[in-house]
């Protein structure tokens, strides 16, 4: 009876860690901080990890922040808690741990608008965090490219209109 809880055990940990690991850190409030998001967004070292049956592991996703400042419905204008938020990203993004990496600005809208709009509106979103921060942060537009992801990755999937899916998330790019 023993081994058998330890084999699920281990069962789960193999398949299940992996993928609670691959989701963005969500930062909100006063989480946003520049060692926050270092630590969200420096790449680690690739591990190795037991695989039953043999195989590669599946790819890891590369370090994310999930960076939650409300945007107001059917907007993409940065209010003024956002704008302090983003300072606090620049400086993160220019410290010398993130300095060499780019990053993908990735803009989410709620589900409640007509997808395509959804889609224009989280490309909008990513633009305007973009240029606020190469504008207002110096970090240099070549390091960030925005993409809009639309609503098709909801945080709050149960509240659609739940302020945390109107949000803006920096990947590092990792080639």
């Amino acid at each position: 009876m023993q081994a058998s809880r330890v084999i699920v055990a281990l069962l789960l940990a193999v398949f299940c860690l992996p993928s609670l690991a691959q989701n963005p850190k969500v930062l909100k409030g006063n989480q946003i901080t520049e060692a926050a998001l270092v630590e969200a967004l420096v790449p680690r070292p690739e591990t190795r990890s037991i695989r039953p049956g043999g195989g590669a592991a599946p790819a890891e996703k590369p370090p994310a922040a999930g960076i939650i400042f409300v945007f107001e419905t059917n907007s993409a204008v940065l209010t003024a808690d956002a704008q302090q938020k983003l300072d606090i990203v620049g400086k993160a993004l220019n410290t010398d741990k993130l300095a060499a990496f780019s990053f993908q600005v990735e803009g989410h809208a709620d589900p409640r608008g007509a997808p395509d709009w959804n889609q224009r509106l989280s490309e909008e979103r990513a633009d305007a965090v973009r240029q606020y921060l190469v504008q207002n942060q110096n970090v240099s537009p070549d390091r960030l490219k925005p993409v809009g992801k639309g609503d098709r990755e909801p945080l709050n999937t149960e509240n659609p209109a739940a302020a945390e899916n109107r949000r803006v998330t920096i990947v590092t790019n990792i080639n």
